[in-house]
């Protein structure tokens, strides 16, 4: 690293994530720069395959855009959770499915450029159907079971904007097999 960080500290702390403001110094020209980072505990995303071999989605309103995006189930991790363990909880929640086979395909940084999130990328196979758990503000949420095609025409299209999704059909499609 090319700086040394001469302060640090939480702005704001929400439900969700921290902001942190860090003063740092450039060490070879001695020039001061702020940095804010979003300190977020991560999340799992889950890329459930029926025996259809349809992948569920779920259509659900966000608030920072207005409007109702097509996403993959997905939630943020509970302080010290097994990212595996939220995956199989969002599945069921937001879709009703179980899984008898759950494994991890990878991980992505969500915006490196500002944030520490870092999302888990799980494949769950062997479903069983059950009943929604949906959480508060997750009423109204549709789940739609489509191909892999179908899934990647309406990114090629624009329907589907979601970079969790784009990055965890990728995932899926190039290396399905996943890791123990």
């Amino acid at each position: 690293m090319n700086f040394e960080i001469e302060e640090s500290k939480i702005i704001f702390s929400g439900k969700v994530f921290d902001v942190m403001l860090d003063k740092i110094k450039y060490k070879s020209t001695g020039n001061n720069a702020m940095r804010e980072v979003v300190i977020h505990r991560g999340g799992a995303v889950i890329i459930a395959v029926t025996q259809e071999g349809k992948i569920p989605l779920v259509k659900q309103y966000r608030y920072p855009f207005d409007k109702v995006l097509i996403e993959l189930p997905a939630g943020k991790l509970d302080a010290g959770e097994d990212p595996l363990v939220c995956a199989a909880r969002e599945l069921k929640e937001e879709t009703g499915y179980s899984a008898k086979n759950v494994k991890r395909l990878g991980s992505i940084y969500t915006s490196p450029g500002y944030s520490s999130e870092e999302l888990y990328l799980f494949l769950a196979t062997e479903l069983e159907a059950g009943e929604t758990e949906l959480e508060e503000g997750e009423e109204g949420m549709e789940i739609l079971e489509l191909a892999p095609e179908e899934i990647t025409q309406m990114i090629l299209n624009g329907e589907i904007h979601d970079a969790k999704t784009i990055a965890g059909l990728f995932f899926y499609l190039h290396s399905g097999k996943g890791r123990e």
